[in-house]
């Protein structure tokens, strides 16, 4: 796991609202149109956030495992987002191929959602419920397809949206 060292306010914790955020998604090729992403249209659904780049070997190991949760929920009111805080695309994508990754890969080279969720360190991921509301953080490397972390998931999908705060995304 890689650490930060930034000194500032404490990173965002469970019951707060998930800051909004809209950021580019990887192109396949760079003749692809560039489109964006924003955590405000997953409203009503669970998230998982993965802050991950490609240099960082505990990310790519838990990688796999996130491409086998992301299958195990196709369907289902979920979605997996991994924010790259890499500065180059065409590593990212290289990555990505090689990985044969299907979830929505977004791209933070100014490292600025990064900065704001305040992470400490890649990789890090965020669950967020159907409300908008961060549930758990997860600092380090996880086997994502564990049946304790599918059945979590699952749990919050299945659970009653309740009207989310004026501040959710």
């Amino acid at each position: 796991m890689i650490i930060r060292s930034d000194v500032g306010a404490p990173p965002v914790v469970r019951g707060a609202s998930a800051p909004t955020f809209e950021l580019s998604r990887l192109r396949m090729s760079d003749a692809e149109a560039e489109s964006a992403m924003a955590l405000s249209s997953q409203l009503g659904r669970v998230v998982l956030i993965n802050f991950w780049a490609t240099w960082c070997e505990p990310c790519e190991r838990e990688m796999p495992a996130m491409e086998r949760l992301y299958q195990a929920l196709a369907g289902e009111q979920f979605e997996l987002i991994a924010v790259a805080i890499d500065d180059n695309e065409a590593e990212v994508r290289a990555f990505q191929e090689r990985y044969q990754l299907s979830f929505p890969m977004l791209l933070d080279p100014a490292q600025a959602v990064y900065g704001e969720y305040q992470t400490m360190g890649v990789p890090e991921s965020l669950l967020v419920d159907r409300d908008g509301r961060i549930v758990e953080r997860y600092v380090g490397p996880r086997e994502w397809d564990a049946t304790s972390y599918v059945d979590r998931i699952r749990e919050l999908i299945g659970g009653s949206r309740q009207v989310p705060s004026p501040n959710a995304f």
